[in-house]
Formats: C-alpha cells, structure tokens, sequence
C-alpha cells in the first residue's frame, strides 16, 4: 500500500511540473504564430479540377 503512495505521489509531482510548464511556455508566447496565417494563402491543399 505504502508503494501505490509513494507511485501516486511521484506521478502527481511530475504531472504537475508537466502542466507548470506548459502553462509557462502558453503565457512566454511559444505558440504564438505570427508567419503562418499570412503566408497560409500560398499553401493550398486542394488541386484545381481537371475537365
């Protein structure tokens, strides 16, 4: 029982480190993406129809 503590525990601390840091690097502006909406136009995916 002491063991399953000790598990929780630990996977809790890590878990929390995880989010601490995601939250972190959300809040420094890691994700922003300030090239990808303007040049997203030149990229299409869809192929032009052929007749």
């Amino acid at each position: 029982m002491s063991v399953m503590l000790l598990l929780l525990g630990a996977s809790l601390t890590v878990s929390l480190i995880f989010v601490a840091a995601f939250i972190w690097s959300v809040k420094d502006g890691q994700y922003d993406d300030d090239y990808g909406p303007a040049h997203q136009i030149f990229f299409e995916d869809t192929k032009p129809k052929q007749s």
